[in-house]
């Protein structure tokens, strides 16, 4: 080996905390403060460690608007957390300020590598009658104990990606950023370009899907018909569901920041997702889906009365469709209500959203301008095409409640469902002589969906809690087996309090035994790694029996934690420091950020 590189050498590898996470701020021209972070690569910022506040004069602010950000399950705790990379952008509302005023902003971050730094401060002067750049007041490390700060958007729950990808693109936007950008440009056709374009991408998604069959029906319960005249009754259909995103952006502007953040409450999800379950049994034929006999016949006279009386039918199926279908679209819009809501311009907010369900119908338009000749005759394809629907909506129910399902609930969720289309595709079924391709491949399909189930299930048993991983459980070795079953005794750390104290500790373990200092947060995602995967490990016990175990609590952030911290030039937790008999620090065995228990004992072979 040419080189080794020293524990000092990896510290200076982390940035300044004012380096990693570079906010600034401004007061918008509706009265919202904005307030961006330019996050360095490598870096995160966790949405719930964010708060936003009053300090100084007096004013009232709304709801913090956060834009999506990416789901992160916290290995050590099954825990789920929203996180930001590469810059976050959030505007807060003020909605009473007379005379100028201090906000406070506080957030707390990690590097990808594991180390944690302390709770951050950063406040801004705000004159609510001068818009621009808003100068920083101070930013001091600080925990908010003192200043009454709640977590931003504490009660609602995140707006998600479905999946664990950057969701930052498009030269360093996300997809929030690109349709405020196109709502700010105030061009009405800009506008409904783009949420038509919106549009058409949902319109790929399961949320849309099982309108097909609905419309469908519809089409082929004419019997023979024009081209044109399915076309009107598909167009007719259409702009019932579009009538309704159109009033929910209206209603958006109306009712402000409210109505969006009301769409990620947690019962509101929970809710939808039952919804989407119930919609999915009358796929199943467990229920006929269809209005009462006495509003059928009302609706009916209605429309007889009226010219293109059927038309108008349709029109109100496509409504009450997109009511039942829509709320599974609407996780999806909303980061656009949420901005919408912000902006108060009920024209641009509208036509948004009716673009967007225009766009989203384009492939119900095509099946009415095909005159239905796109769908095969009806027969018994029509029954096999129900069943996948049902599966598509239990899936995204699923989805929906991701960020509120416990991990271990969700896994048996997604496990029971791959067994259930399992089932669906045939595969407990009698296996004919003759069977075609298409059915072999079905059968082929719904047996790997149940081994997938089948795993799904034995790793939410082994307390597994990543659906992605759901036998990590079972063959993840000593330390992970350890950590699951809670077994093995925790390490019986001493605490450190201030410089005095651990001088003193080091002083009498001199000539005795060598010692290990741990820096720990509560707030520290590494930290609660280390705990549940390397500390509970039996060979790194093992290998601390003759070791002084010495623990400095960092959660505070007080004077005297930033001076110890300060000693061993840390910027925040985990940081091990190894001293040896005689005392003096192993520098070039220091630990910063998490390691695994293999790892790490290579570190005790060196006391």
């Amino acid at each position: 080996m040419l080189f080794m590189r020293s524990a000092s050498a990896m510290a200076a590898d982390f940035l300044d905390p004012e380096q990693a996470f570079v906010p600034s701020a401004e007061l918008t021209a509706n009265r919202s403060i904005a307030v961006h972070w330019k996050i360095a690569k490598s870096y995160k910022l966790y949405r719930d460690q964010i708060k936003v506040g009053v300090s100084g004069g007096k004013a009232s602010l709304g709801e913090p608007v956060f834009p999506e950000g990416i789901l992160f399950t916290d290995p050590s705790t099954g825990e789920k957390q929203v996180i930001y990379h590469d810059e976050l952008r959030l505007e807060v509302p003020v909605k009473q300020a007379s005379a100028p005023f201090t906000v406070k902003v506080e957030y707390q971050g990690c590097a990808e590598d594991g180390l944690c730094y302390p709770p951050i401060s950063k406040s801004f002067k705000v004159d609510p009658s001068r818009p621009g750049a808003l100068a920083a007041v101070e930013s001091t490390p600080d925990t908010g104990a003192s200043t009454g700060l709640q977590p931003a958007a504490s009660d609602a729950a995140p707006a998600v990606a479905a999946s664990s990808a950057n969701a930052v693109d498009n030269g360093g936007k996300n997809d929030l950023s690109l349709a405020q950008s196109t709502l700010e440009s105030g061009s009405l056709w800009k506008v409904f370009a783009a949420f038509l374009l919106f549009g058409l991408l949902l319109s790929f998604t399961p949320c849309v899907l099982p309108m097909v069959p609905i419309l469908s029906s519809i089409i082929v319960g004419e019997g023979e018909t024009t081209k044109a005249k399915s076309f009107l009754m598909a167009l007719a259909y259409c702009l019932g569901m579009a009538l309704v995103y159109t009033s929910l952006g209206v209603a958006a502007g109306l009712a402000g920041e409210g109505l969006a953040g009301a769409l990620q409450k947690p019962w509101v999800l929970v809710m939808f997702s039952l919804l989407l379950i119930g919609l999915s049994l009358s796929m199943f034929d467990v229920y006929q889906l269809q209005a009462p006999a006495s509003l059928q016949n009302s609706l009916s006279k209605t429309s007889s009365k009226l010219k293109g009386g059927r038309f108008v039918g349709v029109f109100f199926m496509g409504a009450i469709s997109a009511l039942i279908v829509g709320p599974c679209v609407a996780a999806p819009l909303a980061g656009t209500l949420v901005y919408i809501s912000q902006t108060k311009d009920v024209v641009i907010g509208g036509l948004a959203l009716f673009s967007m369900a225009m766009g989203m119908s384009v492939p119900l338009l095509l099946i009415g301008l095909s005159a239905g000749s796109l769908l095969p005759k009806a027969g018994a394809w029509m029954i096999g095409v129900k069943y996948v629907f049902g599966l598509m909506l239990i899936a995204v129910a699923i989805w929906m409640v991701t960020p509120v399902l416990p991990p271990q609930a969700l896994m048996v969720a997604w496990g029971a469902l791959g067994i259930l289309c399992a089932v669906f595709a045939g595969v407990f079924g009698h296996l004919p002589e003759k069977l075609t391709v298409g059915g072999k491949f079905k059968k082929a399909l719904g047996l790997v969906l149940f081994i997938i189930g089948v795993m799904e299930l034995a790793g939410a048993a082994s307390g597994g809690t990543n659906p992605l991983e759901p036998l990590a459980g079972l063959r993840g070795g000593s330390s992970v087996a350890a950590a699951n079953n809670g077994k093995t005794a925790e390490l019986a750390f001493k605490k450190i309090r201030t410089v005095e104290d651990l001088d003193r500790e080091l002083h009498a373990s001199a000539g005795k035994k060598p010692v290990m200092l741990d820096f720990y947060a509560d707030w520290c995602v590494s930290c609660k790694e280390f705990e549940k995967f390397t500390f509970s490990n039996a060979k790194v016990q093992q290998g601390l029996a003759d070791v002084t175990l010495l623990q400095v609590d960092v959660t505070a952030n007080t004077a005297d934690d930033k001076a110890l911290m300060k000693r061993f030039n840390l910027f925040g937790p985990p940081g091990i420091i190894f001293f040896d008999k005689s005392g003096n620090e192993q520098v070039d065995n220091r630990i910063v950020g998490f390691v695994e228990a293999e790892e790490f004992l290579k570190h005790l072979e060196k006391l």
